[in-house]
């Protein structure tokens, strides 16, 4: 495992608004851990059907890099087809919620209580509330990880390209049309990258979610000109 400087720089930027310092440090290392599950999700995946792989976390977030090996190549590799593509992209969400389900039992083991509230009717918000002898940093830490793994995790799910989501998107429709999948799952992410970014600055005022989801379905766009530019 590799972690990239700029990744700190990222979770900082990110939590800077936060306040308190060790509020931020908590913050910080929630994202870690929470990147980290998720990146482990994809990678033992990738291993339970034959593929090495190694996780590198950078500014964006994180990867789960295949790498080759020859002797998992000549030892018995398992097919991978259109279904073992979607659950290695699946996994990595999947890790995620597992990860808040372990964090929500806890909670609740403790005599606490986690609900989700629907900012706006339709954003997930855990809303925590721990046994009185829980200072601050507890719930720091606990709401901390669940938003991370509850909402970061829905969001990589949405179908635009180079998310989960729309890696999975792609797998889907290529599986169906195998001539024009790939462009059909870009202008996908370019419609769905288009309405996320345009509801993260009215809606959410978000400009962070809107400024991440307009480059993506910029992207896109541009891979289109370029698949275009190819076949033309």
């Amino acid at each position: 495992m590799r972690v990239h400087p700029l990744f700190w720089l990222m979770a900082f930027l990110i939590g800077a608004g936060g306040g308190e310092r060790l509020a931020l440090v908590i913050w910080m290392a929630a994202v870690f851990v929470s990147i980290l599950v998720h990146e482990l999700g994809h990678a033992f995946t990738m291993r339970y059907f034959g593929q090495d792989a190694r996780v590198v976390l950078y500014m964006m977030g994180g990867l789960a890099i295949p790498e080759s090996s020859p002797w998992r190549a000549s030892s018995g590799r398992r097919v991978r087809g259109p279904l073992s593509q979607i659950l290695i992209s699946a996994a990595g969400p999947g890790a995620g919620f597992l990860l808040a389900g372990l964090v929500t039992a806890i909670v609740f083991a403790v005599g606490g209580l986690v609900r989700l509230h629907l900012a706006h009717g339709f954003v997930p918000i855990p809303v925590v509330a721990l046994p009185e002898a829980a200072n601050e940093q507890w719930y720091a830490v606990v709401e901390s990880l669940l938003w991370v793994n509850i909402f970061w995790g829905l969001m990589n799910l949405v179908p635009v390209y180079p998310l989960d989501g729309g890696q999975i998107a792609r797998e889907v429709l290529v599986a169906k049309d195998p001539w024009e999948g790939v462009v059909k799952s870009l202008w996908l992410s370019v419609v769905v990258g288009g309405a996320v970014a345009l509801l993260g600055f009215v809606v959410l005022h978000d400009r962070f979610l809107g400024i991440l989801f307009g480059l993506l379905a910029f992207s896109n766009f541009l891979a289109i000109q370029n698949l275009r530019g190819r076949v033309w």
